[in-house]
Protein backbone atom coordinates (compact mmCIF):
# COMPACT_ATOMS: atom_id res chain seq x y z
CA UNK A 1 0.00 0.00 0.00
CA UNK A 2 2.99 2.70 0.98
CA UNK A 3 4.64 1.91 -2.20
CA UNK A 4 1.67 2.23 -4.29
CA UNK A 5 0.80 5.81 -2.20
CA UNK A 6 4.33 6.64 -2.99
CA UNK A 7 4.12 6.19 -6.46
CA UNK A 8 1.51 8.08 -7.09
CA UNK A 9 2.73 11.11 -5.10
CA UNK A 10 5.68 10.86 -7.07
CA UNK A 11 4.38 9.89 -10.71
CA UNK A 12 1.29 12.49 -11.03
CA UNK A 13 1.48 16.06 -11.15
CA UNK A 14 0.69 18.02 -7.64
CA UNK A 15 -1.31 20.46 -9.37
CA UNK A 16 -2.70 18.15 -11.95
CA UNK A 17 -6.39 18.86 -13.40
CA UNK A 18 -7.40 15.15 -13.78
CA UNK A 19 -8.05 12.40 -11.45
CA UNK A 20 -4.75 10.27 -12.27
CA UNK A 21 -5.13 6.61 -13.52
CA UNK A 22 -3.26 3.84 -12.94
CA UNK A 23 -3.46 0.19 -14.58
CA UNK A 24 -2.62 -2.98 -12.14
CA UNK A 25 -1.35 -6.65 -13.37
CA UNK A 26 0.34 -9.84 -11.77
CA UNK A 27 1.54 -12.61 -12.81
CA UNK A 28 -0.29 -16.24 -11.07
CA UNK A 29 1.81 -16.64 -8.08
CA UNK A 30 -0.36 -17.15 -4.90
CA UNK A 31 1.08 -14.17 -3.07
CA UNK A 32 0.23 -11.69 -6.05
CA UNK A 33 -3.53 -12.03 -5.38
CA UNK A 34 -3.21 -10.63 -1.90
CA UNK A 35 -0.17 -7.81 -2.75
CA UNK A 36 -2.42 -6.89 -6.13
CA UNK A 37 -5.52 -6.22 -3.02
CA UNK A 38 -2.92 -3.71 -1.26
CA UNK A 39 -1.30 -1.93 -4.37
CA UNK A 40 -5.02 -1.38 -5.47
CA UNK A 41 -6.19 -0.13 -2.24
CA UNK A 42 -2.87 2.27 -1.83
CA UNK A 43 -3.39 3.66 -5.32
CA UNK A 44 -7.08 4.53 -5.00
CA UNK A 45 -6.52 6.02 -0.95
CA UNK A 46 -3.48 8.22 -2.84
CA UNK A 47 -6.73 9.07 -5.66
CA UNK A 48 -5.89 7.17 -8.67
CA UNK A 49 -8.87 5.45 -10.48
CA UNK A 50 -7.29 1.62 -10.51
CA UNK A 51 -7.83 -0.43 -13.96
CA UNK A 52 -7.03 -3.93 -12.87
CA UNK A 53 -6.36 -6.23 -15.78
CA UNK A 54 -5.56 -9.65 -13.92
CA UNK A 55 -3.09 -11.91 -15.10
CA UNK A 56 -0.57 -10.89 -17.80
CA UNK A 57 2.42 -10.77 -18.78
CA UNK A 58 4.60 -7.16 -17.69
CA UNK A 59 5.06 -6.22 -21.01
CA UNK A 60 1.59 -6.84 -21.78
CA UNK A 61 0.92 -4.07 -18.93
CA UNK A 62 3.22 -2.03 -20.22
CA UNK A 63 1.78 -1.65 -23.56
CA UNK A 64 -1.82 -1.48 -22.18
CA UNK A 65 -0.32 1.09 -19.76
CA UNK A 66 0.29 3.55 -22.53
CA UNK A 67 -2.88 2.08 -24.37
CA UNK A 68 -5.45 3.61 -21.97
CA UNK A 69 -3.33 6.81 -21.13
CA UNK A 70 -2.87 5.42 -17.74
CA UNK A 71 -0.82 8.10 -15.39
CA UNK A 72 0.99 4.71 -13.93
CA UNK A 73 1.15 1.17 -14.51
CA UNK A 74 2.03 -1.57 -11.89
CA UNK A 75 3.17 -5.24 -12.23
CA UNK A 76 3.21 -7.38 -9.16
CA UNK A 77 5.76 -10.14 -10.00
CA UNK A 78 8.98 -11.45 -9.52
CA UNK A 79 10.04 -12.50 -12.70
CA UNK A 80 12.49 -15.73 -12.92
CA UNK A 81 12.51 -15.97 -9.42
CA UNK A 82 10.92 -19.30 -7.34
CA UNK A 83 7.21 -18.73 -6.20
CA UNK A 84 7.89 -18.18 -2.57
CA UNK A 85 9.22 -14.06 -4.09
CA UNK A 86 7.58 -11.74 -5.20
CA UNK A 87 7.88 -7.91 -6.44
CA UNK A 88 6.39 -4.56 -7.87
CA UNK A 89 7.51 -3.13 -11.11
CA UNK A 90 6.38 0.61 -11.30
CA UNK A 91 5.90 2.29 -15.22
CA UNK A 92 5.11 5.83 -15.76
CA UNK A 93 2.45 7.13 -18.45
CA UNK A 94 3.20 5.75 -22.25
CA UNK A 95 4.51 2.03 -20.27
CA UNK A 96 7.86 3.12 -19.03
CA UNK A 97 10.46 2.00 -16.80
CA UNK A 98 11.66 4.37 -14.37
CA UNK A 99 14.29 5.91 -14.34
CA UNK A 100 16.47 5.04 -10.82
CA UNK A 101 16.78 8.77 -9.72
CA UNK A 102 12.60 8.24 -10.10
CA UNK A 103 12.87 5.37 -7.97
CA UNK A 104 14.74 7.05 -5.62
CA UNK A 105 12.21 9.49 -4.49
CA UNK A 106 9.36 6.77 -4.35
CA UNK A 107 11.23 5.29 -1.54
CA UNK A 108 11.69 8.39 0.00
CA UNK A 109 8.46 8.93 -0.14
CA UNK A 110 7.67 5.42 1.31
CA UNK A 111 5.44 5.44 5.09
CA UNK A 112 5.92 9.66 4.72
CA UNK A 113 2.46 11.78 5.25
CA UNK A 114 4.35 14.72 5.70
CA UNK A 115 3.11 17.49 3.72
CA UNK A 116 -0.04 15.67 2.35
CA UNK A 117 -3.51 15.73 2.31
CA UNK A 118 -4.78 12.11 1.37
CA UNK A 119 -7.63 12.10 -0.65
CA UNK A 120 -11.58 11.97 1.06
CA UNK A 121 -14.69 11.05 -0.11
CA UNK A 122 -15.62 11.82 -3.58
CA UNK A 123 -11.73 12.24 -4.37
CA UNK A 124 -11.51 8.88 -3.40
CA UNK A 125 -10.03 6.40 -6.12
CA UNK A 126 -12.43 3.96 -8.24
CA UNK A 127 -11.76 0.17 -8.84
CA UNK A 128 -12.44 -1.09 -12.59
CA UNK A 129 -11.55 -4.62 -14.26
CA UNK A 130 -9.81 -3.95 -17.74
CA UNK A 131 -12.31 -7.30 -19.39
CA UNK A 132 -10.54 -6.98 -22.72
CA UNK A 133 -7.27 -6.36 -22.10
CA UNK A 134 -5.76 -9.96 -23.28
CA UNK A 135 -7.32 -9.43 -26.47
CA UNK A 136 -6.02 -6.34 -27.26
CA UNK A 137 -2.50 -7.47 -26.58
CA UNK A 138 -2.70 -10.75 -28.42
CA UNK A 139 -3.74 -8.78 -30.96
CA UNK A 140 -1.04 -6.29 -30.85
CA UNK A 141 1.94 -9.06 -30.86
CA UNK A 142 -0.14 -10.56 -33.90
CA UNK A 143 0.15 -7.48 -35.58
CA UNK A 144 3.88 -7.49 -35.13
CA UNK A 145 5.25 -10.32 -36.94
CA UNK A 146 6.48 -9.29 -40.47
CA UNK A 147 5.79 -12.65 -41.86
CA UNK A 148 3.36 -15.77 -41.15
CA UNK A 149 4.74 -18.52 -39.32
CA UNK A 150 2.84 -21.21 -41.55
CA UNK A 151 4.55 -24.51 -41.70
CA UNK A 152 6.25 -24.13 -38.43
CA UNK A 153 5.97 -26.22 -35.83
CA UNK A 154 6.82 -24.56 -32.35
CA UNK A 155 7.10 -25.81 -28.72
CA UNK A 156 6.52 -23.07 -26.11
CA UNK A 157 7.63 -23.26 -22.21
CA UNK A 158 5.53 -20.76 -20.73
CA UNK A 159 6.88 -21.53 -17.01
CA UNK A 160 3.08 -22.09 -15.28
CA UNK A 161 3.44 -18.20 -15.48
CA UNK A 162 2.11 -14.87 -17.07
CA UNK A 163 1.98 -16.01 -20.37
CA UNK A 164 0.54 -19.84 -20.40
CA UNK A 165 -2.41 -18.59 -22.49
CA UNK A 166 -1.44 -15.63 -23.98
CA UNK A 167 1.67 -17.15 -25.89
CA UNK A 168 0.10 -20.09 -27.57
CA UNK A 169 -2.80 -17.78 -28.29
CA UNK A 170 -0.34 -15.71 -30.04
CA UNK A 171 2.05 -18.37 -31.43
CA UNK A 172 -1.24 -20.07 -32.83
CA UNK A 173 -3.10 -17.03 -34.53
CA UNK A 174 0.66 -16.09 -36.33
CA UNK A 175 0.25 -19.33 -38.11
CA UNK A 176 2.39 -21.73 -35.90
CA UNK A 177 1.80 -25.81 -34.81
CA UNK A 178 1.89 -25.08 -31.59
CA UNK A 179 2.97 -27.03 -28.42
CA UNK A 180 2.55 -25.63 -25.07
CA UNK A 181 4.33 -27.40 -22.20
CA UNK A 182 4.29 -25.93 -18.42
CA UNK A 183 1.00 -23.74 -19.48
CA UNK A 184 -1.25 -24.55 -16.55
CA UNK A 185 -0.19 -21.99 -13.72
CA UNK A 186 -2.31 -23.25 -10.27
CA UNK A 187 -0.25 -20.05 -8.09
CA UNK A 188 2.33 -22.69 -6.88
CA UNK A 189 4.10 -24.22 -9.76
CA UNK A 190 5.82 -20.90 -11.60
CA UNK A 191 9.44 -21.28 -12.30
CA UNK A 192 9.19 -24.42 -11.21
CA UNK A 193 11.80 -26.62 -12.99
CA UNK A 194 10.81 -24.97 -16.10
CA UNK A 195 10.72 -21.73 -18.42
CA UNK A 196 13.75 -19.98 -19.19
CA UNK A 197 15.78 -20.62 -16.23
CA UNK A 198 15.61 -24.76 -17.11
CA UNK A 199 15.51 -25.43 -20.43
CA UNK A 200 15.77 -29.05 -20.20
CA UNK A 201 12.11 -29.81 -20.46
CA UNK A 202 11.52 -27.67 -23.73
CA UNK A 203 15.06 -29.40 -24.87
CA UNK A 204 13.12 -32.67 -24.79
CA UNK A 205 9.95 -31.44 -25.87
CA UNK A 206 11.71 -30.11 -29.14
CA UNK A 207 12.95 -33.23 -29.89
CA UNK A 208 10.36 -35.65 -29.22
CA UNK A 209 7.80 -33.57 -31.23
CA UNK A 210 10.27 -32.99 -33.93
CA UNK A 211 9.64 -29.13 -33.59
CA UNK A 212 11.36 -26.60 -35.53
CA UNK A 213 12.18 -24.68 -32.66
CA UNK A 214 11.28 -23.88 -29.08
CA UNK A 215 11.04 -20.84 -26.97
CA UNK A 216 11.14 -20.75 -22.82
CA UNK A 217 9.53 -17.31 -20.85
CA UNK A 218 10.55 -16.73 -17.22
CA UNK A 219 7.18 -16.07 -15.23
CA UNK A 220 6.51 -12.41 -16.54
CA UNK A 221 7.31 -13.02 -20.07
CA UNK A 222 9.84 -10.14 -20.29
CA UNK A 223 12.45 -12.49 -21.42
CA UNK A 224 12.72 -15.54 -23.83
CA UNK A 225 15.24 -18.43 -24.86
CA UNK A 226 15.29 -20.50 -27.80
CA UNK A 227 16.13 -23.89 -28.37
CA UNK A 228 17.00 -25.47 -32.38
CA UNK A 229 15.45 -28.14 -33.67
CA UNK A 230 18.24 -30.38 -32.52
CA UNK A 231 17.38 -29.68 -28.74
CA UNK A 232 20.91 -26.96 -28.39
CA UNK A 233 20.34 -23.68 -26.63
CA UNK A 234 20.08 -20.76 -28.29
CA UNK A 235 21.05 -17.58 -25.99
CA UNK A 236 19.56 -14.01 -25.77
CA UNK A 237 23.13 -12.75 -27.91
CA UNK A 238 22.13 -15.39 -30.65
CA UNK A 239 19.10 -14.36 -30.46
CA UNK A 240 20.05 -10.42 -30.97
CA UNK A 241 22.19 -11.50 -34.00
CA UNK A 242 18.93 -12.94 -35.78
CA UNK A 243 16.91 -9.96 -35.29
CA UNK A 244 19.49 -7.44 -35.82
CA UNK A 245 20.51 -8.96 -39.27
CA UNK A 246 16.89 -9.49 -40.04
CA UNK A 247 16.27 -5.66 -39.05
CA UNK A 248 19.37 -4.50 -41.43
CA UNK A 249 17.95 -6.27 -43.94
CA UNK A 250 14.79 -4.20 -44.17
CA UNK A 251 16.34 -1.22 -43.13
CA UNK A 252 14.46 -1.22 -40.09
CA UNK A 253 17.88 -1.05 -37.90
CA UNK A 254 18.39 2.62 -37.16
CA UNK A 255 22.07 3.59 -38.06
CA UNK A 256 22.70 -0.14 -38.52
CA UNK A 257 23.46 0.01 -34.70
CA UNK A 258 22.37 -2.68 -31.90
CA UNK A 259 22.66 -2.12 -27.84
CA UNK A 260 23.95 -5.08 -25.35
CA UNK A 261 25.58 -5.12 -22.14
CA UNK A 262 28.55 -5.21 -20.98
CA UNK A 263 27.48 -9.33 -20.31
CA UNK A 264 27.39 -9.75 -23.85
CA UNK A 265 30.06 -12.65 -25.61
CA UNK A 266 32.39 -11.19 -27.37
CA UNK A 267 31.43 -13.25 -30.10
CA UNK A 268 28.22 -11.30 -30.51
CA UNK A 269 30.41 -8.08 -31.09
CA UNK A 270 32.65 -9.56 -33.49
CA UNK A 271 29.62 -11.42 -35.60
CA UNK A 272 28.03 -7.39 -35.33
CA UNK A 273 31.20 -6.02 -36.64
CA UNK A 274 31.22 -8.19 -39.90
CA UNK A 275 28.06 -7.39 -40.16
CA UNK A 276 28.82 -3.96 -40.85
CA UNK A 277 26.75 -2.98 -37.68
CA UNK A 278 28.04 -1.33 -34.72
CA UNK A 279 27.45 -2.97 -31.17
CA UNK A 280 26.44 0.20 -27.92
CA UNK A 281 27.66 -1.75 -24.34
CA UNK A 282 25.00 -0.81 -22.20
CA UNK A 283 25.23 -1.54 -17.93
CA UNK A 284 23.85 -4.72 -16.77
CA UNK A 285 19.68 -4.62 -16.88
CA UNK A 286 17.32 -3.84 -19.82
CA UNK A 287 16.44 -0.34 -17.83
CA UNK A 288 19.58 0.49 -19.17
CA UNK A 289 19.13 -0.97 -22.69
CA UNK A 290 16.11 1.04 -22.86
CA UNK A 291 17.62 4.17 -21.98
CA UNK A 292 20.58 3.98 -24.74
CA UNK A 293 17.47 3.28 -26.61
CA UNK A 294 15.75 5.84 -26.05
CA UNK A 295 18.83 8.43 -26.04
CA UNK A 296 20.00 7.77 -29.02
CA UNK A 297 16.53 6.87 -30.83
CA UNK A 298 17.68 3.13 -31.68
CA UNK A 299 15.63 0.28 -32.82
CA UNK A 300 16.90 -2.82 -30.86
CA UNK A 301 18.83 -3.96 -27.93
CA UNK A 302 18.74 -6.42 -24.96
CA UNK A 303 20.85 -8.68 -22.62
CA UNK A 304 22.42 -12.04 -23.21
CA UNK A 305 19.84 -13.49 -20.46
CA UNK A 306 17.33 -13.40 -23.18
CA UNK A 307 15.69 -9.51 -22.37
CA UNK A 308 15.22 -7.92 -25.85
CA UNK A 309 13.82 -4.89 -26.51
CA UNK A 310 12.07 -3.50 -30.18
CA UNK A 311 10.89 -0.13 -29.30
CA UNK A 312 8.64 0.03 -32.23
CA UNK A 313 6.32 -2.65 -30.82
CA UNK A 314 7.39 -2.57 -26.89
CA UNK A 315 8.57 -0.21 -24.20
CA UNK A 316 10.12 -3.10 -22.18
CA UNK A 317 11.76 -6.63 -23.10
CA UNK A 318 8.33 -8.98 -24.25
CA UNK A 319 9.43 -12.32 -24.59
CA UNK A 320 6.41 -13.61 -26.61
CA UNK A 321 7.24 -10.50 -28.82
CA UNK A 322 11.16 -11.97 -29.38
CA UNK A 323 10.06 -15.23 -30.03
CA UNK A 324 7.24 -14.18 -32.45
CA UNK A 325 9.78 -11.89 -34.81
CA UNK A 326 12.83 -14.66 -34.59
CA UNK A 327 10.18 -17.62 -35.70
CA UNK A 328 9.28 -14.66 -38.39
CA UNK A 329 12.02 -14.80 -39.67
CA UNK A 330 13.37 -18.20 -39.98
CA UNK A 331 9.85 -19.24 -42.14
CA UNK A 332 10.54 -15.89 -43.80
CA UNK A 333 14.65 -16.97 -44.94
CA UNK A 334 13.05 -21.24 -44.94
CA UNK A 335 16.69 -21.11 -42.42
CA UNK A 336 16.81 -23.60 -39.33
CA UNK A 337 17.31 -21.24 -36.22
CA UNK A 338 20.68 -23.26 -35.54
CA UNK A 339 21.26 -21.57 -39.03
CA UNK A 340 20.68 -18.15 -37.93
CA UNK A 341 21.94 -18.41 -34.87
CA UNK A 342 25.11 -19.97 -36.06
CA UNK A 343 26.25 -16.60 -37.24
CA UNK A 344 27.78 -16.03 -33.28
CA UNK A 345 30.49 -18.42 -32.76
CA UNK A 346 31.12 -18.00 -28.46
CA UNK A 347 34.08 -17.59 -26.65
CA UNK A 348 33.77 -19.99 -23.98
CA UNK A 349 32.40 -17.99 -20.86
CA UNK A 350 33.02 -18.77 -17.27
CA UNK A 351 30.84 -16.73 -14.76
CA UNK A 352 31.94 -17.52 -10.92
CA UNK A 353 29.80 -15.52 -8.18
CA UNK A 354 31.96 -14.64 -5.13
CA UNK A 355 30.30 -13.95 -1.92
CA UNK A 356 32.33 -10.69 -0.11
CA UNK A 357 31.77 -8.78 3.04
CA UNK A 358 32.59 -5.17 0.81
CA UNK A 359 31.47 -5.10 -3.35
CA UNK A 360 33.48 -2.34 -3.44
CA UNK A 361 36.48 -4.61 -3.54
CA UNK A 362 36.45 -4.30 -7.16
CA UNK A 363 38.23 -1.17 -6.66
CA UNK A 364 40.91 -2.44 -3.96
CA UNK A 365 45.10 -2.68 -5.44
CA UNK A 366 45.06 -6.10 -5.61
CA UNK A 367 41.87 -6.71 -7.53
CA UNK A 368 42.62 -4.53 -10.57
CA UNK A 369 46.00 -5.63 -10.60
CA UNK A 370 45.10 -8.68 -10.95
CA UNK A 371 42.45 -7.85 -13.48
CA UNK A 372 45.70 -6.29 -15.97
CA UNK A 373 47.64 -9.38 -14.97
CA UNK A 374 44.47 -11.33 -16.59
CA UNK A 375 43.73 -9.00 -19.42
CA UNK A 376 47.47 -8.89 -20.67
CA UNK A 377 47.35 -13.12 -20.45
CA UNK A 378 44.21 -13.21 -22.91
CA UNK A 379 46.76 -10.78 -25.44
CA UNK A 380 43.11 -9.51 -26.81
CA UNK A 381 41.73 -13.01 -27.60
CA UNK A 382 39.29 -12.81 -24.49
CA UNK A 383 38.16 -10.68 -21.13
CA UNK A 384 37.73 -9.89 -17.95
CA UNK A 385 34.86 -8.04 -16.04
CA UNK A 386 33.92 -7.98 -12.50
CA UNK A 387 30.83 -6.47 -11.28
CA UNK A 388 29.00 -5.96 -8.09
CA UNK A 389 25.54 -7.63 -7.80
CA UNK A 390 22.82 -5.24 -7.47
CA UNK A 391 20.90 -7.18 -5.16
CA UNK A 392 22.96 -9.68 -3.68
CA UNK A 393 26.68 -9.43 -1.30
CA UNK A 394 28.23 -10.88 -4.44
CA UNK A 395 30.76 -9.91 -7.19
CA UNK A 396 30.26 -11.72 -10.41
CA UNK A 397 33.74 -12.73 -12.16
CA UNK A 398 33.20 -12.71 -16.00
CA UNK A 399 35.77 -14.16 -17.89
CA UNK A 400 36.21 -15.28 -21.61
CA UNK A 401 38.89 -16.74 -23.67
CA UNK A 402 39.57 -19.52 -26.66
CA UNK A 403 39.19 -22.58 -24.47
CA UNK A 404 36.74 -23.05 -21.66
CA UNK A 405 39.59 -24.47 -19.85
CA UNK A 406 41.41 -21.15 -19.93
CA UNK A 407 38.91 -19.24 -19.12
CA UNK A 408 37.85 -21.26 -15.79
CA UNK A 409 41.30 -20.73 -14.52
CA UNK A 410 41.55 -17.31 -15.07
CA UNK A 411 38.08 -16.88 -13.04
CA UNK A 412 39.00 -19.04 -10.43
CA UNK A 413 41.98 -17.03 -10.04
CA UNK A 414 40.51 -13.84 -10.16
CA UNK A 415 38.14 -15.57 -7.13
CA UNK A 416 40.22 -15.97 -4.89
CA UNK A 417 41.78 -12.47 -4.83
CA UNK A 418 38.75 -10.91 -4.44
CA UNK A 419 37.72 -13.40 -1.56
CA UNK A 420 41.10 -12.72 -0.05
CA UNK A 421 40.34 -9.05 -0.52
CA UNK A 422 36.99 -8.74 1.21
CA UNK A 423 36.24 -11.67 3.28
CA UNK A 424 33.04 -11.91 4.71
CA UNK A 425 32.61 -11.37 8.77
CA UNK A 426 31.75 -14.46 10.19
Amino acid sequence: MAIAVAAVRTLVAADSSHQPLALVGRDPRASGEMLEAAVVAGLASAGANVVRVGVLPTPGVAYLTAEVNADLGVMISASHNPMPDNGIKLFAAGGHKLPDEIEDNIERLIGGDIGWNRPVGAEVGRIHDLIDGAEHYVAHLVAAAPHPLDGLKVVLDCANGAASDIGPEVFRQAGADVIAIHAAPDGLNINEGCGSTHLDSLKSAVVEHGADLGFAFDGDADRCLAVDADGSEVDGDQLMAVLALAMKDTGALTEDTLVATVMSNLGLKIAMRQAGIELIEAKVGDRYVLEELRTRGLALGGEQSGHLIVPAHATTGDGVLSGLLVASRAAATGQSLAELAGVVRKLPQVLVNVRVGNKAVTRAPEVTAAIAAAEEQLAGEGRVLLRPSGTEPLVRVMVEASTHDAAQKIADELAATVHAASPIAV
